[in-house]
């Protein structure tokens, strides 16, 4: 909010000066001020335009093809918007993606998933993106002999805020429909064809040139952790332990399991650091029995450090008694679930829709979710299993009753095994996940796979799948549990984290990668922002060429305030759509 608020006073420092120089005239005539937003008019360029207009049969094509790719994404961003307004009002609680209105703004600092470190490449996208995107309106108004009154950019104060062609008022009404509708639709079809170019350009120089070092990338160190006690932190690789090579993540945790409680490990620069290991939560539902950061020192009376210490310690029993540098806590030991489905077999068992500890399956102990998982994929579907769990009438399982239910299983389709029909189900045991290194890996194996790495067996759909999935890379953290880094580009202490190929250097080649990224990335997203059917964006305009073609054909004479009415009432129902998601999940919440 800081950053968002000094924001706000430049824009409005910038204003004041603006408008005074404006009311005293000595702005040239190309500079034009309306409040915070500047634009800047000149006539330079149409004779260019009119020579790249020559082959009209192909630009027109090129026209058609983009009013197609705008209809369907005018369609579905309507009721996409639609949904997320009505889930924002229904669930606000459940609503993910952006939850705060300032991220809205492609601005590096104010939007919380677009980081400092990526601004200059995330301009330079946004540059290209509305070149391009005015360029094709201007390039469609030449090929449908539509006059040109003159181009420029606009600017909010100091910030590019678009690029634009301004037609002849007169020249655009007298062209055909299908001409302007062409013209609209002409600057979301280029900024798709870059965003396509720059991605594959993209997968090609990743797959060609890029890979990751060996070991375990290092994205943070847990606040309190031995980790950060002995100096890890971020950017740092971790290639061995007690002089054992660990090439990843799987290996790394192997190799811990058999250690001492103090280890060393080795790191890709060269230093080795001493850890002596120590359990501290790291992950903890909400009011559950331990804060995260709590150190866990003893379970029963037995001393714990490490993660396999306290597994050992755990297995069998039913509740646990934990020495804490907070003080003494029991509980009960089982897997966290939110809730039970009503629909489920646990619940027609009699089991309550409440928070729950799922202690055991037919006297099998299912301390964390992968002991319920392996105890359900050995039943199958029709067998009754005694299911025993802890949880009383409100949210407090760790205080709640033991209590017993008779459940017949039902078919799981993805294990082929029993379903038992619970939800929510927490990670660790008791819903506390302890560590006793405390370090947050970077999935930098992931990335890398995403951004072009990897095998491609079939290209086609393997581009497209990998374009998709890098447009959700920026707000990763948001859609895929698990992973606690967005993807800023290659650069910071992330490039550590991959080497280079080839006679080109390191610098160069994650230059050009974060340019690629963040140029496909902003021109995806313009293209569909301008998509959004209401004015005064294109997807407004495309809307009302639509709206009058249809009129035109029904068999009544057609109005002209009739087209403009239904326009107009679909685009404020977008509007405040939008709004909807923007806000109403703060204001719910």
């Amino acid at each position: 909010m800081r950053t968002l608020l000094w924001l706000l006073v430049g824009v409005l420092l910038y204003t004041t000066v603006a408008m005074a120089l404006k009311s005293r005239g000595v702005l040239p005539s190309a500079l034009r001020v309306s409040g915070p937003v500047l634009t800047v008019h000149t006539k330079r360029g149409r004779a260019f335009l009119d020579r790249m207009a020559a082959p009209r049969r192909l630009w027109r094509a090129w026209g058609n093809f983009g009013v197609g790719i705008a209809l369907v994404i005018m369609v579905g961003s309507f009721f996409g918007v639609l949904f997320a307004a009505v889930s924002a009002i229904t669930d606000p609680g459940a609503v993910g993606g952006i939850t705060r209105p300032q991220d809205a703004l492609v601005i590096p600092g104010v939007n919380q998933f677009l980081p400092w470190a990526a601004a200059v490449d995330i301009l330079v996208g946004l540059l290209v993106g509305l070149v391009v995107h005015e360029g094709g309106h201007g390039l469609l108004c030449r090929v449908e002999n539509i006059e040109i009154e003159s181009m420029g950019v606009a600017l909010l104060a100091f910030i590019p805020l678009g690029a634009f062609v301004q037609p002849d008022e007169k020249s655009q009404q007298s062209a055909d429909r299908g001409g302007k509708t062409r013209m609209f639709a002409a600057g979301v079809t280029n900024n798709f064809l870059v965003a396509a170019l720059s991605f594959g350009l993209l997968f090609l120089v990743v797959a060609s040139l890029v890979t990751v070092v060996p070991g375990v990338a290092v994205g943070g160190a847990l606040p309190g952790s031995a980790a950060e006690n002995a100096g890890i932190e971020r950017g740092d690789v971790i290639t061995s332990v007690d002089g054992q090579p660990v090439a990843n993540e799987t290996e790394f945790e192997a190799a811990l399991a058999d250690a001492d409680r103090e280890v060393t490990v080795g790191r890709a620069d060269g230093g080795n650091v001493t850890v002596e290991r120590s359990l501290i939560v790291t992950r903890a539902v909400v009011d559950a029995p331990l804060e995260t950061g709590t150190e866990v020192r003893a379970v029963d009376g037995e001393t714990v450090h490490t993660g396999s210490g306290f597994e050992a310690a755990v297995e069998g029993a039913e509740t646990v008694e934990l020495d804490t540098d907070e003080g003494t806590v029991e509980f009960p030991v089982g897997v966290f679930v939110s809730s039970v489905p009503q629909d489920g077999p646990l619940a027609a068992a009699g089991a309550p829709d409440t928070p729950m500890l799922i202690h055991s399956v037919d006297g099998e102990p299912t301390p964390t979710p992968e002991a319920l998982s392996d105890a359900l994929a050995e039943r199958s579907a029709g067998d009754t299993v005694e299911v025993v769990a802890y949880h009383g009438d409100g949210t407090d399982p760790w205080n709640g009753e033991r209590r017993s239910y008779e459940v017949t299983l039902e078919a799981n389709d993805r294990t082929g095994g029993g379903f038992l029909g619970v939800a929510g189900i927490q990670g660790g045991t008791s819903g506390l996940v302890v560590d006793d290194f405390g370090i947050d890996p970077y999935p930098a194996e992931q990335y890398l796979t995403l951004l072009g790495g990897g095998e491609w067996d079939d290209p086609l759909s393997t581009f497209v799948s990998r374009l998709f999935a890098a447009l959700v890379l920026p707000f990763a953290s948001n859609v895929q549990p698990g992973i606690s880094y967005n993807f800023a580009g290659f650069n910071g202490a992330i490039a550590a984290f991959y080497s280079v190929s080839g006679p080109v250097g390191a610098g160069v080649v994650f230059g050009l990668a974060n340019v690629l990224f963040w140029t496909g990335w902003v021109n995806i997203n313009l293209g569909l922002f301008n998509c959004i059917p209401s004015y005064p964006l294109d997807g407004g305009h495309i809307l009302r060429s639509c709206v009058e073609a249809t009129l035109a054909r029904l068999p009544i004479d057609p109005d002209p305030t009739v087209a403009a009415a239904v326009t107009a009432a679909i685009s404020a129902t977008m509007i405040l759509g939008l709004l909807g998601r923007l806000f109403l999940p703060g204001l719910l919440a």
